[in-house]
């Protein structure tokens, strides 16, 4: 029997080890109230801990302990407390109503034991919520915290089916939520249509970059379009690529378009999009490296002597330019030169001593000190 589990506890569906000192075994999907660093919270059982599952959630210490099996009176404290959050989260938005503040209420999470009260809120900008802090911690007397997100993170919170019919992957097993681009839905010949590749968020949905390495993979392989290829049928050109089949669509020069297998490609003579036999393309054989060509290059004619004549006179002309346009040229730099050594310059008269336009640079750069950031955080 093992006394450490995978748990998974609070508003953004953390998953953690929690270790269990009273000897009892728990089974998949059992409600425990558990202590973690936060306080006393409520979880759900995932299965028992491994080195495997310790490896995945990229840490090896526990979060904290299980505290007991739930019972019929946590389950209707756990009631109560879903009724204290809606209540906070209503008069938290009347506080941020009467103070004007730029910044939109999502959700609060009270927790179990009553430590402390989380408000997660959306703000383009930053916001000075020290007095709101302050009002919510003498009205619900326990400690506040604030805690601006993301679309993203609305979403975790907040969304719960996605359009495949499951529930979202960024509030089930997603730990982080990694940059997903257009190139993705493009290489995987998903539809171009926002509507239906964004996600509940309005971002692109996650699970396009969950095939993308296989599919960059296999496209590693596949002869680009518009290379020539040498098939067992004849030579073509490739007009598509099928990714996952490894397959190629080859137009023949008699004119027929079939599709070949990777396997039936001899050759490739020249790559797409890289030139081809316009810019000396090498034949290669598929997923390998060009074969080795003669160096067919032409030499480049000496130049005549004339032409050299004629540089060392330009270099000679240029040379007799009279000393007083050179110095006339070097004694008046351009106004950007003059202000980006403007600093160097009253950096070494400030070394050799005091003087007044040293004085005045000094007095033009002074700086305040930027004010410390403030706790987001009541007692």
């Amino acid at each position: 029997m093992s006394n450490r589990y995978i748990v998974r506890f609070g508003s953004n569906r953390t998953v953690a080890e929690f270790t269990v000192h009273d000897g009892k075994a728990h089974q998949r999907s059992t409600q425990v109230v558990i202590k973690s660093d936060r306080g006393m919270e409520w979880g759900e059982v995932l299965g028992e801990s491994s080195d495997r599952a310790r490896k995945v959630m990229g840490h090896r210490e526990s979060r904290g302990r299980i505290l007991r099996k739930a019972s019929d009176d946590d389950f209707r404290h756990l009631d109560d407390v879903r009724r204290r959050e809606r209540v906070e989260f209503d008069g938290c938005n009347d506080l941020i109503r009467e103070r004007k503040l730029q910044m939109q209420l999502v959700d609060v999470e009270h927790l179990f034991g009553g430590e402390r009260i989380i408000f997660y809120y959306l703000a383009e900008q930053r916001v000075d919520f020290r007095e709101l802090v302050k009002s919510l911690a003498q009205r619900y007397k326990t400690r506040i915290e604030m805690r601006q997100i993301g679309v993203r993170d609305e979403a975790k919170l907040l969304a719960d089916y996605g359009d495949c019919g499951k529930p979202v992957c960024c509030n089930t097993h997603l730990k982080s939520m990694p940059p997903v681009s257009m190139k993705m839905a493009k290489l995987q010949k998903a539809t171009l249509d926002p509507n239906k590749i964004s996600g509940r968020c309005g971002r692109l949905k996650c699970c396009l970059r969950y095939e993308f390495d296989t599919y960059e993979e296999y496209r590693r392989e596949l002869p680009r379009v518009g290379a020539t290829v040498i098939t067992r049928s004849g030579q073509g050109r490739v007009v598509a690529q099928e990714i996952l089949a490894k397959k190629v669509v080859v137009a023949f020069e008699d004119k027929r378009t079939a599709i070949v297998d990777l396997s039936e490609i001899v050759m490739v003579v020249s790559k797409g999009g890289e030139g081809g036999d316009a810019k000396g393309g090498s034949p290669r054989q598929p997923g390998g490296k060009p074969d080795a060509q003669p160096d067919t290059r032409q030499k480049r004619p000496e130049s005549p002597p004339e032409a050299e004549g004629a540089e060392s006179s330009d270099s000679e002309a240029s040379a007799e330019q009279p000393a007083e346009d050179q110095a006339s040229q070097a004694g008046s730099p351009s106004v950007e030169s003059a202000e980006l050594t403007g600093s160097s310059e009253s950096a070494e008269s400030t070394e050799s001593g005091p003087s007044p336009e040293s004085a005045s640079d000094e007095s033009d750069g002074e700086t305040g000190a930027a004010p410390s950031d403030e706790s987001t955080e009541q007692n």
